[in-house]
C-alpha cells in the first residue's frame, strides 16, 4: 500500500524537523520547503494528501500558499501553522480555504487529531460521496437548493466554523448535519444544542461539565456537551439567545480549543467543530451590543444562508410528496393522494413557517382528508394577507361591547380564557415564525411555561 504524502513548508528549520519527525511516526513520507517558490515547484511535480504551511515566509505568506493550493489542488486539505494567539490570522486561512490551523508551540495530540482528520477529509473530496447524502436529506430540484448543496459538499471539507443563516422552519439542522456527514469527522458524534432551551444558570454545567461536590446537587462528575461532541460536530443552534457570560466563555473554548469543568483544576482538551444557526440577524445584534463582535466573527468563518420556502416554491410539490409518504409510514396508512387544486394551494401559499409550517399543514390534512384524498379546504390554510407581516390588532383594540357580546351567558368563563390565550400564544408564535423560544419572550413567561400552555391548549 502507497504511503500517504505530507508537505511541510515553513522556513524555520526546528519546525521543519519537528513536523518531519512526527508525521514519520505516522507511518507519513514527508517532504519539507522553506520557501513559497520551493513549495510551488514540489507542488507542481507530486501529488500531495496534506499541506502545512506557516503564515510568514520569506519570499510571501502562507496566505498566498493556501489560496493556490485551494485554487490549483482542491484534493489537497492545507493547515496553517499560526503564532500563538494569532485567531485573526487563523481566520483569514479559514476563508482561504485552510482545512484548519494549528497554533504555535506545536501541541503534538492536537496535531495528531487533525492529520486524521485532514486525511479522511482528503479522501472523501477523491471519493466525491458528498453530494448523494445531502441530495437524501434536502428534497427538491431548485436552483437555489442545488446551490445550498453545493456549498455544503465544498464547506464539509474544512474545519472552519460554519454560521447557517435562515428562517425558522427552513430546515438548519438538516444542512448541518449534512455538513457533519459528508465532512471527516462523519463516525464522531453529532451533538445539537438548543441554547434558547438551556437555562442560563445551567448553561456552563451543560456545555463545560463539572466535578462531583463543586456545587449544591453536583452529586457526580459530569461531562459538559463539548466533551460528548468530541471527535465531532457541536451544533449550536439559536446561537443568538446565549447571555453574553456564555459568549465570553464560548470565545474562549473556540480559541484555545479546551474545557475548564467548574470545579476542575485545569483545562481539558477538545477536539469539536462548531456550527451555529439562528433565524435571527446577527450582525444587526452584535451593533445593537446583544451579541460580541468577536464571537461573530469567530463562528462567521462562512456563512451558509438557507432559502426561505417562497423562494424555492417548485419543490412545494417534491416536498409535499415526501412529506406524505414519511407521515403514512409513521401512522401505518396508505400514501394520501393529493389532488390537482390542492397542490396549487400550496405552491400559491407563501409559507411564514417554511418546511416545519408546510410538515404540520400536510399532518393535519391527512387527518381531516375523506378516503384518502386531500382537498384544498382540508388544508386550512390562512386566506392570503392573513400571514403577509400586516398588523393584527392589539388587546386595546377590543372595546368591552366586543367582550361582553361573546361572554354574555353561551361561552363559560374557563373556556373564555382559554380561548384568550390561545390567540395571545397563537399570535406571539406567527409574529415570531413559530420560535418558541422567541414567543415565550414575547410573552413574558419562560420557555418551559410556553411549552406546558401548548400542551394545555392543545396546540401543536
Amino acid at each position: 500500500m502507497t504511503k500517504q504524502t505530507v508537505l511541510v513548508v515553513d522556513d524555520e528549520r526546528d519546525i521543519r524537523e519537528l513536523l518531519s519527525i512526527t508525521l514519520g511516526r505516522m507511518d507519513l513520507d514527508v517532504d519539507a520547503a522553506a520557501t513559497v517558490g520551493e513549495a510551488k515547484r514540489m507542488l507542481g511535480e507530486t501529488h500531495y494528501d496534506l499541506c502545512f504551511t506557516d503564515m510568514r515566509l520569506t519570499d510571501g505568506t502562507g496566505q498566498d500558499l493556501i489560496e493556490l493550493i485551494a485554487r490549483e489542488h482542491p484534493d489537497t486539505p492545507v493547515a496553517m501553522i499560526t503564532a500563538y494567539g494569532n485567531v485573526e490570522a487563523a481566520v483569514d486561512a479559514l476563508k482561504a480555504g485552510a482545512f484548519d490551523f494549528v497554533s504555535k508551540p506545536v501541541d503534538i495530540h492536537m496535531l495528531r487529531r487533525l492529520v486524521q482528520s485532514a486525511l479522511r477529509a482528503g479522501q472523501a473530496i477523491e471519493q466525491g460521496n458528498g453530494e448523494q447524502v445531502s441530495t437524501s436529506r434536502l428534497v427538491g430540484q431548485s436552483q437555489a437548493l442545488r446551490e445550498v448543496r453545493a456549498r455544503i459538499v465544498k464547506v464539509a471539507r474544512s474545519q472552519a466554523p460554519i454560521y447557517i443563516s435562515g428562517e425558522s422552519g427552513v430546515g438548519k439542522e438538516l444542512v448541518a448535519r449534512s455538513i457533519h456527514e459528508l465532512g471527516p469527522r462523519a463516525a464522531g458524534p453529532f451533538v445539537p444544542v438548543n441554547c434558547g432551551a438551556i437555562p442560563s444558570e445551567l448553561m456552563e454545567s451543560e456545555f463545560f461539565g463539572h466535578k462531583k461536590g463543586s456545587f449544591t446537587g453536583a452529586h457526580a462528575d459530569k461531562e459538559g456537551l463539548f466533551q460528548t461532541a468530541s471527535g465531532g460536530t457541536l451544533f449550536l443552534d439559536e446561537v443568538a439567545e446565549l447571555p453574553l457570560h456564555m459568549q465570553v466563555k464560548l470565545l474562549r473554548v473556540i480559541q484555545e480549543k479546551a474545557v475548564r469543568p467548574i470545579g476542575g483544576r485545569g483545562e481539558v482538551p477538545v477536539d469539536v467543530r462548531i456550527l451555529s444557526a439562528t433565524h435571527k440577524d446577527l450582525a444587526r445584534l452584535v451593533q445593537t451590543g446583544q451579541f460580541r463582535q468577536d464571537l461573530y466573527y469567530r463562528i462567521n468563518v462562512i456563512e451558509l444562508r438557507v432559502p426561505p420556502l417562497r423562494e424555492r416554491a417548485g419543490d412545494i410539490p417534491l416536498l409535499a410528496l415526501h412529506i406524505l409518504k414519511r407521515l403514512s409510514e409513521q401512522t401505518g396508512i396508505a400514501v394520501p393522494t393529493l389532488q390537482p387544486a390542492a397542490l396549487d394551494a400550496l405552491t400559491d401559499y407563501d409559507f411564514p413557517g417554511n418546511v416545519r409550517e408546510l410538515e404540520n399543514v400536510l399532518e393535519r390534512a391527512i387527518a381531516l382528508c375523506e378516503n384518502g384524498v386531500i382537498e384544498p379546504a382540508d388544508l386550512m390554510l390562512e386566506p392570503a394577507g392573513n400571514h403577509d407581516g400586516e398588523a393584527e390588532p392589539e388587546d386595546d383594540d377590543f372595546d368591552d361591547a366586543a367582550i361582553e357580546s361573546e361572554t354574555a351567558g353561551s361561552v363559560p368563563l374557563d373556556d373564555y380564557i382559554s380561548n384568550i390565550e390561545r390567540d395571545a400564544v397563537m399570535k406571539a408564535l406567527k409574529e415570531t415564525r413559530f420560535n418558541k423560544t422567541a414567543a415565550a419572550k414575547k410573552l413574558g413567561i419562560t420557555f418551559r411555561a410556553l411549552r406546558y400552555k401548548l400542551k394545555k391548549l392543545g396546540i401543536d
